[in-house]
């Protein structure tokens, strides 16, 4: 069959269908979640309801799982094991207000995460939201909890309410942890800060799922031409949501005084140079093996453009007189072959 000769304006008609058939997918894909979550813990909440008032016992839960299955067959949640997911699940969120308006916007499978590896409501809701703000996987949401996130995010110190306006100010501290997390790294003792680096570099991925939704990365060794002279900042991101450059500068080292002093020329750099008209005020992060917090707030407390020190974590390789101590893995697998023979 020939192919139609399509009008003028069809393709575009036609994108436009399908943007908006993928879009009402999207949205009955939400709303079919939303729904089990609800009805998950509403069956919870009854469960619980009936062991408190009625004396129900656990076995109970295996009846239920059993007759639930053999009516709907088609449905796969009415393990017992996720029966009694669902009376935790109730537990956990007792106000259906909150679950109709926040939990139920992520998927079950994260909530059952979230259930097994969070234990303050606090830190349950904070996850919760962060899930809806960044559109975690359920993997990553997994990662971030396993990482400590609640505990590090807008904790590094900072000069952003004195440099930044409001809301810039706030959105910007959230953007900062303290300390970073970079145990997908390996480094001897004895590695540079080009060391650092380059090891950042060689697993960009890794690095920017820690640094947080929004980052885009530059470049490293990033060069500034100032009065003839060429300066290079160590790794230079644009975060999107903040429409702003972030210079962070690396130190396998404590935090000194004049390393914000450094960070502050850098910056002004920056805002001159490469900054465009519509973007807010570039931030800078000075990454050190450890700090001194009340020394750094010293730094930080009359400096002109916004500044964060962070400390970062890093899994350290042993020494090399260790290494050349321990046996190889060719060596273990013939000694391995010498005793099955034996």
């Amino acid at each position: 069959m020939a192919k139609l000769m399509v009008p003028e304006g069809y393709e575009s008609f036609l994108k436009s269908l399908k943007d908006r058939v993928q879009a009402a997918q999207l949205r009955a894909a939400l709303s079919v979640n939303r729904e089990l979550v609800l009805l998950y813990w509403s069956i919870g909440r009854d469960i619980l309801a009936r062991q408190k008032d009625e004396g129900w016992g656990a076995k109970v839960i295996d009846q239920l799982a059993d007759d639930l299955r053999r009516e709907f067959r088609e449905m796969t949640g009415f393990s017992p094991r996720n029966l009694k997911y669902m009376r935790t699940f109730a537990a956990a969120w007792p106000d259906e207000a909150i679950v109709q308006q926040l939990v139920a916007q992520i998927p079950w499978g994260h909530n059952i995460r979230i259930l097994d590896y969070v234990k303050g409501q606090s830190e349950r809701e904070w996850y919760v939201r962060a899930t809806i703000q960044n559109g975690w996987s359920r993997n990553v949401l997994v990662h971030q909890i396993e990482s400590g996130l609640y505990r590090r995010q807008g904790k590094a110190p900072t000069n952003f309410t004195r440099t930044l306006p409001a809301p810039q100010s706030e959105l910007a501290q959230q953007v900062v942890k303290d300390p970073y997390n970079f145990e997908f790294l390996t480094l001897a003792e004895e590695a540079k800060e080009r060391d650092l680096e380059r090891a950042l570099i060689d697993h960009l991925r890794d690095f920017l799922l820690e640094l947080g939704v929004g980052f885009a990365f530059v470049g490293s060794q990033y060069p500034l031409e100032v009065g003839g002279q060429e300066f290079r900042i160590d790794l230079l991101f644009y975060h999107l949501r903040l429409r702003a450059f972030i210079a962070l500068e690396l130190k396998r080292e404590e935090f000194k005084p004049e390393f914000s002093g450094k960070m502050n020329f850098y910056l002004s750099a920056i805002d001159d140079l490469l900054r465009h008209p519509n973007d807010q005020p570039s931030i800078g992060v000075i990454l050190c093996k450890s700090k001194n917090k009340v020394v750094a707030e010293y730094a930080l407390r009359d400096l002109g453009k916004p500044v964060g020190v962070s400390e970062y974590r890093v899994t350290g390789r042993l020494p090399k007189r260790l290494q050349e101590s321990l046996p190889t893995v060719e060596q273990l697998e013939a000694e391995l072959k010498e005793e099955s023979k034996g």
